[in-house]
């Protein structure tokens, strides 16, 4: 079977950004792209908090939803270091690599094993409220967090329900590698936004990598399917003795650290970003 034609752009994508050095460009193809009257009428006022009993309704359909979809994609994805995260009694800022439309799912399935599904939001960037389809409706709908960097927004609603979140001990997936790269395996250096909020609301980072192994059955895409294992590490905690700028850059640096390792550890093999198809592109 051949490999679908739009995978491969992608992958071509993939390695040009590489090469350039450039690991959080956009890579995907037809992403959407948002206009001022999108935003002020999908984002601005969006209800992050689920105040609203519509908003309500509709999470309790996306939740038994959501719930299926997690089951099913990670019926084979093995789970190391539940341990770290047990006893966590704070909000916190959950990072991984960002490889796949389904890879919340996998956060989702490790959270469920301690019984905190129910605290679970994740940061999305803005241009996926508008996608088209389930994907689509399930990024609207469920406990998601949009990312705009306009500023009313982050000033009004953003921030304020952070902070109301993070109180409420609500654990919030942001993928500070900013871009998904399909089936990319290797950690990417990262931007520095989850660090700025968690510096800034002294909350840790739950550092957290995923490797991707192939199966020997073959997808409609043409690559080989995907099986997963979830790596915890130990919360990195802001360090009282630092100011906010010290604490950003420190947590930062801790948690690529962090992924690093465990990706050689993981794969038993030293991080480069030397480009393969074979190696880096999992399903290949």
């Amino acid at each position: 079977m051949e490999k679908d034609s739009v995978r491969l752009q992608v992958i071509d994508n993939i390695q040009k950004a590489v090469n350039d050095g450039d690991f959080n460009r956009k890579v995907e193809l037809g992403d959407p792209v948002i206009t001022t009257q999108e935003r002020e009428k999908v984002i601005l006022n969006y209800d992050i908090l689920k105040k609203k009993i519509s908003k309500k309704l509709k999470y309790f359909v996306i939740k038994n939803a959501t719930d299926v979809i997690t089951k099913k994609v990670n019926k084979d994805t093995q789970i190391v270091g539940l341990e770290n995260i047990e006893n966590i009694n704070t909000g916190a800022f959950i990072t991984s690599n960002h490889f796949n439309i389904v890879d919340t799912t996998i956060i989702r399935y490790m959270l469920s094993k301690i019984h905190k599904t129910n605290k679970y939001s994740i940061i999305v960037q803005e241009t996926n409220f508008l996608m088209k389809g389930i994907f689509g409706w399930l990024i609207r709908n469920n406990k998601t967090i949009p990312l705009s960097l306009d500023h009313n927004y982050v000033s009004q609603n953003l921030n304020p329900s952070l902070q109301k979140l993070l109180d409420n001990k609500e654990l919030i997936l942001i993928y500070p590698e900013e871009e998904m790269w399909f089936n990319y395996r290797k950690p990417r250096p990262t931007r520095n936004g989850a660090y700025y909020y968690a510096a800034k609301y002294n909350v840790p980072i739950i550092p957290c990598f995923t490797k991707i192994e192939n199966k020997d059955e073959v997808g409609d895409d043409g690559f080989k399917k995907t099986k997963y294992t979830l790596y915890i590490m130990p919360p990195i905690y802001p360090d009282s003795q630092k100011n906010f700028k010290e604490n950003r850059a420190y947590l930062q640096e801790k948690d690529y650290e962090c992924k690093k390792e465990m990706y050689e550890k993981a794969y038993g093999k030293k991080l480069d970003y030397t480009f393969s198809k074979e190696e880096d592109i999992a399903g290949w």
